[in-house]
C-alpha cells in the first residue's frame, strides 16, 4: 500500500483543515446546544468542492478520489462531527450510488445540482422493521403505467429534512423477498411526500435525523435507479462506502478529542506538576494516539482498494468496526483526563463524547461490521 499522499490530496486535507478551523470550530458548541442546521457553512462547504469530492468535474463533483474525500471528512470531524456527518451522507450515500448506478440524464438531474453543494441529498433505507436486516422493506411501490405509487415510512435519515433529493429503497415485488427491492430517487415536494418529524438527538445534533413518510406518491418510473429488483445491491454496495466515510468521521472524532486531551494535559496542574507529567495519564494519551493511527490506516486502506476497483466490502468493515470503537474509548478516555471539566459542555470533550456514539450504530452497527468480517473469513455468503 503506498502511504505518501499525492499533491492533490495533500492539496484537498489542508483545505478542509483550514476551513474547518476558521469557519466550523467557533460555532460548532453554538449549533450544537440549538440543534441548527448550519447551512451558511455547509453551502460553503459546497463552494470548495467537498460535497462530491470524488464525483467527476462533470456532474458538478471535484473529481478526486476516496483517499481523498476520507482526509477531507476527518479534517472536518476534528471540529464538528455533524458537518462531517453531513458531508459524508451526501457524497457516500446519495452522490455515490447515483453516480455509479445512475444514467445521464438521471445524473444531469438528480447528481450535479447536489455534488455541486446547490442542493443536498439523502438515503432512505431504514424503516421501524428494518433496521439492520436492510432486506425487510415494507415500503412499497406499485407500478401504474409511467409511475410508481409509493406508500411506505422511513426513519432515521440524515439530511432527511433539508435534503432536496431522497434516495428511496422500497419493495416493488414483495414475492421475490430482497430480490423484489428497487430504488427511486424521489424530488422534496412530491405530492404525498411527507417530512412529519424530525429527531432529538444525543449526538451529531446539527445535522437532522428525519422521518419521511410516502402516502400515495407518483413517482415517476424514469426516476428508478437501475432496473426493478436491483434495489437491495444498490443499498449493499452503497454501505460499503459509506462505512469509509463514518469510519473517517470516527477517525476524526477521536483525534480531535485527542488533540483538546493533549493540550489540557499540558496545562492542568495537579501536585504541583502538568498531568502530562503523570505516567497514568501519558499512557492513555498513548493508547489513544495508538489507536487513532491504527483506526486511520485501515480507513485509509478501505479508501485506497475502494480506488483501485478492488473488493473492499471487508476493509470497510474492519475499517468502520475498529475506528468506531477508537472513536468511542478516545472520546471516553478525553472526558476522563479532563476530570470534572470534561463533564461540562464548556469543554468541548463532552461533545465528541456524544458524537462518537452514533458511529458505532449507523451504516451498520459494529455488531453487524463482524459479522460481515466473519462471513468473509468463514468463506460464507453476506
Amino acid at each position: 500500500m503506498k502511504l505518501d499522499l499525492s499533491a492533490e490530496q495533500q492539496m484537498i486535507q489542508a483545505l478542509a483543515r483550514e476551513f474547518a478551523e476558521t469557519a466550523i470550530k467557533p460555532i460548532a458548541a453554538e449549533i450544537d446546544r440549538e440543534a441548527r442546521f448550519p447551512h451558511e457553512t455547509v453551502k460553503r462547504m459546497g463552494e470548495l468542492g467537498l460535497m462530491g469530492i470524488a464525483i467527476p468535474e462533470r456532474w458538478g463533483g471535484s473529481g478526486v478520489d476516496a483517499v481523498a474525500s476520507v482526509l477531507a471528512i476527518e479534517e472536518i470531524a476534528k471540529a464538528c462531527g455533524s458537518h462531517a456527518a453531513i458531508m459524508s451522507v451526501n457524497n457516500s450515500l446519495y452522490c455515490d450510488p447515483v453516480y455509479k448506478f445512475g444514467t445521464d440524464a438521471q445524473r444531469e438531474r438528480f447528481l450535479k445540482p447536489v455534488a455541486s453543494g446547490h442542493a443536498h441529498g439523502c438515503f432512505a433505507l431504514t424503516e421501524p422493521q428494518a433496521g439492520s436486516d436492510a432486506s425487510n422493506q415494507h415500503t412499497l411501490a406499485v407500478r401504474d403505467g409511467a409511475h410508481y405509487v409509493l406508500n411506505g415510512r422511513k426513519q432515521f435519515v440524515t439530511n432527511g429534512r433539508e435534503a432536496s433529493f431522497a434516495l428511496v429503497f422500497c419493495a416493488t415485488d414483495r414475492a421475490k423477498a430482497h430480490h423484489g427491492i428497487s430504488t427511486l430517487v424521489v424530488e422534496k415536494g412530491t405530492p404525498g411526500f411527507l417530512v412529519p418529524k424530525t429527531e432529538d438527538k444525543l449526538g451529531i445534533r446539527a445535522s437532522d435525523t428525519a422521518e419521511l413518510v410516502f402516502e400515495d406518491c407518483r413517482v415517476p418510473a424514469e426516476n428508478r435507479l437501475g432496473e426493478e429488483g436491483m434495489g437491495f445491491p444498490i443499498a449493499l454496495a452503497t454501505l460499503d462506502g459509506g462505512r469509509i466515510g463514518i469510519a473517517a468521521q470516527a477517525v476524526g472524532l477521536a483525534a480531535g478529542a485527542l488533540e483538546r486531551s493533549v493540550a489540557y494535559a499540558r496545562e492542568r496542574k495537579s501536585f504541583g506538576v502538568p498531568i502530562g507529567h503523570h505516567q497514568m495519564v501519558q499512557w492513555m494519551l498513548a493508547d489513544m494516539a495508538t489507536a487513532i493511527d491504527g483506526a486511520r490506516l485501515l480507513t485509509l486502506r478501505a479508501a485506497a482498494l475502494k480506488d483501485e476497483g478492488r473488493p473492499y466490502t471487508t476493509a470497510a468493515a474492519m475499517a468502520k468496526l475498529f475506528a468506531a470503537e477508537t472513536a468511542m474509548k478516545v472520546t471516553t478516555d478525553a472526558v476522563q483526563i479532563h476530570g470534572g471539566y470534561g463533564f461540562i459542555k464548556e469543554y468541548e470533550v463532552e461533545r465528541y463524547f456524544r458524537d462518537a456514539k452514533i458511529t458505532q450504530i449507523y451504516e451498520g452497527t459494529s455488531q453487524i461490521q463482524k459479522l460481515v468480517i466473519a462471513r468473509d473469513i468463514l468463506g460464507g455468503s453476506r
